[in-house]
């Protein structure tokens, strides 16, 4: 007998259907798995096996073949467990012929429990799009499922095999799952308050202007300036994730195997600090599976890499093509996968090796040419990218123990929803799709954006031949001012809009510093 039924694989960010074919014929009794199954996919056979066995049903002592199509796209993971043991069910006769509509997914346990698998939403939305009404999946994996449903799609939450046979058969329904509320407003609470960071108030500023416009910041200072501080606040002040970046941003997770199980769509801005030793495929992403790296998981939040000269120079250079482009493409010989990456990059460092470089009270002991060399671990390309560029001065005591608080994340935040609001009722127009803020404006988009006043130009002028800026540089100067007008209500770019943006420029602090 020949059974067939629906199931899902992942590929990249993407899901895509899968049939899952199976025939028992006479012969002697064998299981055969083909359709390019990788080592997770060919031992699903014993794991099926088993739970046929221990769920009550019979094995059949026959030849079975378990074709997975389409054959020229490689399977991966445990995904296929329960659609394998399904279609042999069906194909020996103890499980009527199951519709077309209805897809499976879920990893068996021995004794037919199901277990969580990663990548749910991305192939519940592919089942979705391809018009599936059922979707059985595992239980801790139905909250996310769900949102791919809506009314169309019904996914159905089951805990065993044992349980979805019951269902299909009219024995026992399931009750199907209901999307969880959606409201990434809550996440602020657990955010930390921008009140607790005293003093630096060119450092404060400086993060209203790249949660306003979506730009990237290094942060110079001594040990004990508040750089992290600062970073682990940003979050708290950026826009709530819209619907679409929440879907998004959960397809990451979900793939990566890090989303919480029973969780819906992620609702709070990703904030991920990895350690300076990490190499630069789990920055980037890949491995056998494609995995996305930290570059991936921070999009729609903030990616903070603290003591960036610590970084290998390999694992800095990864950053160019996301911080430029706002996706990563992932090559193996296996195949390639493309990942978002719209993150915004926060690095912290330190003037010197021994930190104390140019500090008012502790002596440096860094050699000019240690501390030149420090420095220049972080190439120019890199720093060329990065927007915002802070030097910290040490806290003094008053600061410290000042009467009057500082400015709390709810205020700070009202400043950037005024600015992003306006960036969001300017880029509504034609001919800016994708763009979302300043930052994320292309080359030709900047010259119809921002435009200055004459004073304003002439200033430009006189920095680009002066500093030796960079094309790239001039766009990114005027990204920055474009963010400053936008806080302050202006809608030409005027003089104090450019000296502000100047005065962060990375590159070319760096290099008047020796």
């Amino acid at each position: 007998m020949y059974s067939v039924l629906k199931s899902y694989g992942l590929n990249g960010l993407n899901g895509f259907a899968v049939a899952v074919e199976a025939d028992v014929s006479g012969g002697l009794p064998a299981f055969s798995l083909v359709g390019l199954p990788d080592s997770a996919v060919r031992e699903s056979g014993d794991r099926v096996r088993a739970a046929v066995k221990n769920l009550g049903f019979k094995w059949p002592d026959r030849h079975i073949t378990v074709n997975l199509a389409p054959a020229d796209v490689r399977k991966t993971g445990p995904v296929y467990d329960l659609p394998l043991l399904l279609a042999v069910l069906a194909s020996s006769g103890q499980l009527e012929e199951l519709p077309a509509d209805t897809a499976f997914l879920g990893e068996l346990a021995l004794d037919g429990a199901l277990r969580p698998v990663s990548g749910v939403l991305p192939m519940a939305l592919a089942a979705a799009a391809d018009g599936i009404k059922a979707l059985y999946v595992p239980a801790e994996n139905a909250a996310e499922a769900a949102e791919a449903g809506g009314a169309a799609m019904k996914v159905y939450p089951a805990r065993t095999a044992r349980e979805v046979v019951d269902a299909l058969r009219g024995v026992a329904p399931i009750v199907p799952t209901v999307p969880l509320p959606f409201d990434p407003a809550d996440s602020w609470n657990s955010a930390p308050d921008f009140a607790d960071v005293m003093g630096q108030p060119l450092a404060r500023r400086a993060m209203v202007i790249a949660a306003a416009g979506g730009h990237n910041v290094l942060l110079i200072g001594a040990p004990g300036t508040g750089k992290s501080m600062l970073a682990k606040r940003l979050p708290g002040i950026l826009p709530p994730l819209s619907r679409d970046e929440a879907v998004e941003t959960t397809k990451i997770y979900s793939i990566a195997g890090q989303l919480p199980k029973g969780r819906g769509l992620i609702t709070s801005r990703p904030f991920r600090s990895p350690h300076h030793s990490a190499s630069a495929v789990s920055l980037a992403g890949g491995g056998a599976t494609f995995r996305p790296g930290e570059c991936s998981l921070a999009d729609c939040g903030v990616l903070f890499l603290d003591e960036l000269p610590e970084f290998s120079r390999e694992s800095l250079e990864v950053l160019r093509q996301p911080l430029e482009d706002g996706q990563i493409t992932v090559s193996r010989a296996a195949g390639s996968a493309t990942y978002p990456s719209r993150f915004q990059l926060v690095a912290a460092m330190n003037p010197c090796k021994c930190g104390y470089y140019g500090h008012p009270t502790h002596p440096c002991t860094c050699s000019p040419s240690a501390v030149r060399q420090y420095r220049s671990r972080v190439s120019g390309p890199l720093l060329d990218r990065i927007d915002l560029c802070v030097e910290m001065d040490p806290i003094a005591f008053d600061e410290l123990h000042a009467a009057s608080p500082s400015e709390s994340s709810a205020a700070l935040r009202q400043q950037v929803l005024r600015a992003r609001q306006v960036q969001a009722k300017r880029y509504a127009a034609p001919g800016y799709e994708g763009v979302r803020c300043n930052a994320q404006l292309t080359a030709g988009q900047v010259r119809r954006v921002c435009r200055m006043t004459p004073g304003a130009e002439q200033l430009l002028r006189t920095s680009y031949d002066t500093l030796g800026l960079s094309a790239r540089a001039h766009d990114r100067i005027l990204r920055v001012a474009r963010t400053v007008a936008d806080l302050a209500g202006k809608a030409l770019l005027d003089e104090d809009a450019l000296l502000e943006a100047l005065q962060y420029r990375a590159q070319e602090k760096a290099e008047l510093t020796f």
